[in-house]
C-alpha cells in the first residue's frame, strides 16, 4: 500500500528524520499564516534550516535538530539571532528537550504537523537587517519558485 502522504527529500545533506522535522514545522508555520523558505542562506554564510516571514514582516528562523548529537556537534545557531525576531529549535518528541537553551522557542513536531511547546522571545532587527533578511527571502523564494516552473538546464537555485 503507498503512503497517502509520502515525503520527498529534497536536499541530500538532509536525514529523513529532519526532512519529516521540517515539514511538520512548515505546516505548523503555514497554518499560523507565516510564509515559510527552507535552507535560506544568510549573510553570515550559514543557512537557516527554515525562515518564516509573518503576515506583519516579523521573521523567525527555526533550527531543526534531528538528534542529541546533531545539538551537541553544532554551535552555529546563536548567529541565527542576528537574522531573525525571534529564535526556535523544531524537535521529534523523544528529543531530551531540556538540554536546549530556554532563551529559544521550542516547537515539537513529526512528519504530519508540530506543536509550539515554549514561545521564542522576541528580540526585534533593526530596520536595515531586517530589509535586508526580508529582501534575501524573497529573492530566494521567487528564484525558487522559479526553478520549479522552469527548472532550466542545470536545475539550480543561485543563492540570492
Amino acid at each position: 500500500m503507498s503512503d497517502p502522504d509520502p515525503l520527498e527529500i529534497l536536499d541530500g545533506r538532509q536525514s529523513e528524520r529532519a526532512a519529516e522535522i521540517q515539514r511538520g514545522v512548515c505546516r505548523f508555520l503555514r497554518q499560523m499564516g507565516h510564509s515559510v523558505v527552507t535552507e535560506l542562506p544568510l549573510s553570515s554564510g550559514h543557512r537557516a534550516d527554515i525562515v518564516a516571514l509573518g503576515r506583519t514582516g516579523e521573521l523567525w528562523i527555526t533550527e531543526i535538530k534531528s538528534s542529541l548529537a546533531d545539538f551537541q556537534s553544532d554551535g552555529k545557531w546563536g548567529e541565527y539571532r542576528a537574522h531573525c525576531d525571534r529564535l526556535f529549535f523544531a524537535v521529534a518528541t523523544d528529543f531530551p528537550v531540556d538540554v536546549l537553551p530556554q532563551d529559544t522557542g521550542l516547537i515539537l513536531a513529526d512528519r504530519f504537523g508540530a506543536e509550539m511547546m515554549r514561545d521564542a522571545p522576541e528580540h526585534k532587527l533593526a530596520g536595515g537587517r531586517r530589509k535586508a533578511v526580508t529582501l534575501r527571502f524573497a529573492r530566494f523564494a521567487a528564484l525558487r519558485l522559479q526553478t520549479v516552473i522552469d527548472p532550466g538546464p542545470a536545475g539550480f537555485v543561485p543563492d540570492p
